[in-house]
């Protein structure tokens, strides 16, 4: 059975994002085959997907290496989040379907539910799934492609601190989502703009430890031979 390269992509980026290739370390197709169980041909196509996503560069004469974003380059990542997460919220609430809103209220729900009672270890997939429904109820695939790309990137660059007031953070996403199933576009970019400002105290820049050269920190990856997203 040919393995799928979104699902080779995804895994690789998922080992990137998470540390287990160092920034800056070489990346061949021999070792990632053998590392996933599949054959050199997904792996290729997944690297070249990750080159235009920016995880990766090819080097003349040198291969893939994982890509060393500068520090302004990872500021960067927050301006464009704070810029785009706003209009898709705008679009939203124009274009979000009953599914969308049944969905985006029932993360809310949720998420104040477990801020309540100080159930945090949920609250970061909640507040993730929350985000990528506002997304996808924007209508745009372009945009949505674009935000879950940043959040990827995001994830990779920063560690994130749990807010201090899980309870107010889900009341905010409460509120978007009133402002969305209002189709009240204005208010429900400001909420988010507004939202994704405060979140911006709760990033701290990465400084990873590097294993030496060449060495690759070990996880364990199996790759999913099912479809699904990239």
């Amino acid at each position: 059975m040919r393995i799928p390269a979104h699902s080779v992509c995804t895994a690789i980026r998922d080992d990137i994002v998470t540390g287990v290739f160092e920034r800056g370390g070489r990346l061949t197709e021999e070792q990632l085959a053998r590392r996933y169980g599949v054959s050199r041909v997904p792996v290729r196509e997944a690297l070249r997907t990750l080159e235009s996503e920016g995880f990766v560069i090819t080097r003349r004469h040198a291969g893939a290496q994982v890509a060393e974003p500068t520090e302004q380059e990872a500021a960067d990542l927050l301006d464009m989040r704070s810029l785009l997460e706003p209009l898709g919220a705008a679009r939203a609430a124009q274009r979000r379907t009953d599914a969308h809103l049944k969905v985006l209220r029932g993360l809310v729900r949720l998420g104040q539910e477990r801020a309540r009672r100080g159930q945090g270890d949920d609250l970061r997939s909640l507040g993730g799934w929350f985000h990528e429904t506002l997304a996808q109820a924007s209508g745009s695939p372009a945009l949505t492609a674009l935000l879950t790309q940043l959040r990827h990137k995001i994830a990779w660059m920063y560690a994130v601190e749990a807010p201090a007031q899980p309870v107010e953070a889900w009341a905010e996403h409460g509120a978007i989502v009133d402002a969305v199933a209002r189709g009240d576009a204005e208010r429900a970019r400001a909420l988010t703009a507004l939202h994704a400002e405060r979140s911006l105290l709760l990033h701290r820049l990465k400084r990873p430890d590097r294993p030496p050269r060449g060495r690759v920190r070990t996880s364990q990856h199996v790759v999913n031979t099912a479809s699904g997203r990239n």
